[in-house]
C-alpha cells in the first residue's frame, strides 16, 4: 500500500511542478492549510477545531467550491 501511495504522490508532484496552473492551485491550497492549522492551534479544544475544519473542507468538496 505504501508503495502505491509513494507513486501517487510522486506523480502528483511531477504534474504540479510541470503545470503553472496546478502550481498556483497547489500554492493556494497550501495557504489554506496553513491558515486552518493556525486557527486550530489557537483553539483550546483542538480536536473540536480540527473537526470543524474537516467539516468545512467536506462542505467545500460537496458544493464544488474547490
Amino acid at each position: 500500500m505504501a508503495f502505491l501511495l509513494k507513486h501517487v504522490v510522486r506523480y502528483a508532484a511531477r504534474k504540479i511542478a510541470s503545470d503553472p496552473q496546478a502550481r498556483a492551485k497547489a500554492a493556494q491550497a497550501a495557504r489554506v492549510v496553513v491558515k486552518e492549522a493556525k486557527q486550530i492551534a489557537q483553539e483550546q479544544d483542538r480536536a473540536e477545531a480540527a473537526g470543524r475544519a474537516a467539516r468545512r473542507l467536506l462542505n467545500r468538496f460537496q458544493d464544488g467550491n474547490r
